[in-house]
């Protein structure tokens, strides 16, 4: 869990760190291990997978180009398993190797070089957006005739089995629910589920709605209930 106040964990956050640039790495583990969080290094994709699968991080950190395999690569064998939150670092700028990293999984990315501040800020926001909400919540269960959604236990069923989202899916999920029937603004939705400093990463959503469309809606390409207002933002129609 991470303090609001001082950014540093009440209990240790673990986080795995994989980079093959050893400045860098140890750049983050100072950094890191100064704010309390545990930390793990790999400088390969075979290590990272290992360590996460003994370790069970609470959020990584990877940056997509390794020795042995392509991050995203990473990303998928993580996704098999885990909700662990990833967080890309890359060197990559273009726009679709950002939405081929967010399409395989990953929640957020920063492209080197990078502030340490911003990189430490977003990894709080990712751990911050895994963590299971407070109780004291009126139970809300959301039907539609394809699945659904109990906001309270935080699980989503279609046709009478469990769907698996990732904490990022999942939020943008909540937030577009709690709103049914209106229209959610782009910048609104980006500043809800990934963080304030956000408001201008379109491609997010878009990658996102895909897979929400593609877990939820009957037909993917033509949404009943997952609604794009073009330029404005996104529905949510029971």
């Amino acid at each position: 869990m991470v303090s609001p106040a001082g950014g540093t964990p009440q209990t240790a956050t673990r986080v795995l760190v994989i980079d093959d640039e050893p400045q860098i790495v140890r750049a983050l583990v100072i950094n890191l291990k100064a704010r309390r969080y545990e930390v793990d290094s790999a400088h390969d994709g075979a290590t990272a997978l290992r360590l996460a699968a003994a370790r069970h991080p609470d959020v990584v950190v990877l940056d997509l180009g390794l020795p042995d395999m392509d991050g995203v690569e990473v990303i998928r064998g993580l996704r098999g398993w885990t909700r662990v939150p990833i967080l890309v670092l890359s060197a990559r700028h273009s726009s679709d190797e950002k939405v081929e990293a967010l399409d395989a999984g990953a929640d957020d990315y920063v492209t080197k070089p990078f502030g340490m501040d911003e990189l430490l800020a977003r990894l709080r926001a990712a751990v911050r957006r895994a963590e299971p909400t407070g109780g004291g919540e009126d139970e809300v269960l959301v039907e539609t005739d394809e699945f659904t959604v109990d906001l309270a236990a935080k699980k989503v069923r279609r046709h009478g089995k469990d769907v698996r989202l990732t904490p990022t899916e999942w939020h943008l999920l909540e937030v577009l629910v709690r709103n049914t029937g209106r229209l959610v603004g782009q910048k609104q939705l980006l500043q809800e589920v990934w963080g304030p400093s956000y408001g201008t990463e379109t491609n997010y959503l878009r990658v996102y709605m895909a897979q929400l469309r593609r877990k939820l809606e009957a037909d993917p390409s033509h949404p009943k209930h997952f609604i794009t207002e073009p330029g404005m933002g996104y529905r949510f129609e029971r």
